[in-house]
């Protein structure tokens, strides 16, 4: 289908701005531009100044009636609800562009909104899978070690369940980030890709002298048998060459650090499947650590400092995107209170029995 020069003028625009003015990255724009031509496309590249508020519902009962291309299946709440969302944002502020002030209305983009059941079904939350040290070692254990890629791969997955660090705050990592002697990882914001560009200092969690010890000889591996210093790269990919007989065959690593987070978790997908485990990617153990500090019955400046190694500036923001029980452990602490409860109120009666007979009432 052709495109509405138009519309691709004013589409730019919206892009400058959201990237300039909302600081929004280049993933959150993709899924705008998506959602805009999806509209577009329902209304044949129609110009935007011809906007009406029929356009928006009948293309809400158009979208509940469209299939997942991957899945077969009708589209999600979820997917619906970022669809609309995304559009009515644009047509607000389309509203209040030169050439579209009086022409639209700001109120107009309200028909993008959804009900709100259909709201609140979009945005609840589904328990996932969170590893256990006990699985993360058995992922460790199932690793190869005999080449230098292997013991790489098998660093990387330990590091992270030993700083929590976010996938791309380690793919840009140097060695001079890392302090063994102090068991530190400086994230530095300035040189390392931390979420808003934060900068922290990440003490090493307590999860095990094993699995410090694979970073250890890693760090040891890379300084003294392939003469990286200091501005190299902590995980550094692996150097592609071209042997006599015309195959590529891996020579050594790269002195430059991974341009994305991809083969971070590619690296997790295929240990865990060698495991048999189920598949959890790297963020999954910033949820290990804090149900670890359940564990641990952490204190509350205890719960602090675990809250500020992981990035965050206070307990609730650890708590609220962290820090939800499994549906197990819910039922187990639920059916202790109760227990403790009843356990509490027959000592309360055998107390106020035992008063009584003191004042020789029984």
């Amino acid at each position: 289908m052709k495109i509405n020069p138009k519309n691709e003028r004013v589409k730019r625009t919206y892009r400058i701005y959201l990237k300039e003015a909302r600081q929004l990255d280049e993933q959150s724009i993709d899924t705008i531009d998506k959602a805009m031509d999806r509209f577009e496309t329902y209304t044949k590249r129609r110009d935007f100044r011809d906007y009406r508020e029929e356009q928006a519902i009948a293309f809400k009962r158009h979208l509940a009636e469209q299939n997942n291309v991957r899945t077969g299946e009708r589209l999600s709440k979820a997917t619906i609800y970022s669809t609309l969302t995304a559009l009515k944002d644009f047509f607000f502020w389309l509203a209040g562009q030169p050439g579209f002030k009086g022409r639209l209305r700001y109120d107009a983009a309200d028909y993008f909104k959804m009900a709100l059941k259909d709201v609140t079904a979009a945005k609840a939350t589904r328990e996932r899978r969170v590893p256990n040290l006990e699985q993360i070692r058995a992922a460790l254990a199932a690793m190869p070690d005999e080449t230098p890629v292997d013991r790489r791969n098998r660093a990387l997955v330990a590091f992270t369940i030993l700083t929590g660090a976010r996938d791309n705050a380690i793919a840009s990592a140097k060695l001079k980030h890392v302090d063994l002697d102090e068991r530190e990882f400086f994230q530095d914001g300035r040189e390392i890709g931390t979420k808003f560009a934060k900068t922290f200092p990440t003490f090493f969690f307590p999860v095990g002298e094993d699995v410090e010890s694979i970073v250890r000889d890693w760090i040891a591996e890379l300084r003294c048998e392939h003469g990286f210093g200091p501005e190299h790269p902590l995980f550094p990919p692996a150097k592609i060459t071209v042997a006599d007989d015309g195959n590529f065959v891996r020579e050594g690593f790269e002195k430059r650090c991974w341009t994305g987070a991809g083969p971070i978790r590619d690296v997790f997908k295929e240990s865990f499947a060698r495991a048999g485990l189920p598949s959890f990617n790297p963020h999954s153990f910033r949820k290990t650590l804090v149900r670890l500090a359940y564990e641990l019955r952490l204190g509350p400046a205890d719960l602090k400092a675990w809250s500020q190694n992981l990035g965050h500036d206070g307990v609730l923001t650890t708590l609220k995107s962290y820090g939800e029980l499994p549906t197990y452990r819910q039922k187990e602490l639920i059916r202790a209170a109760v227990h403790a409860g009843e356990d509490d109120a027959v000592a309360l009666r055998i107390g106020r029995e035992m008063m009584l007979k003191v004042r020789g009432i029984l």
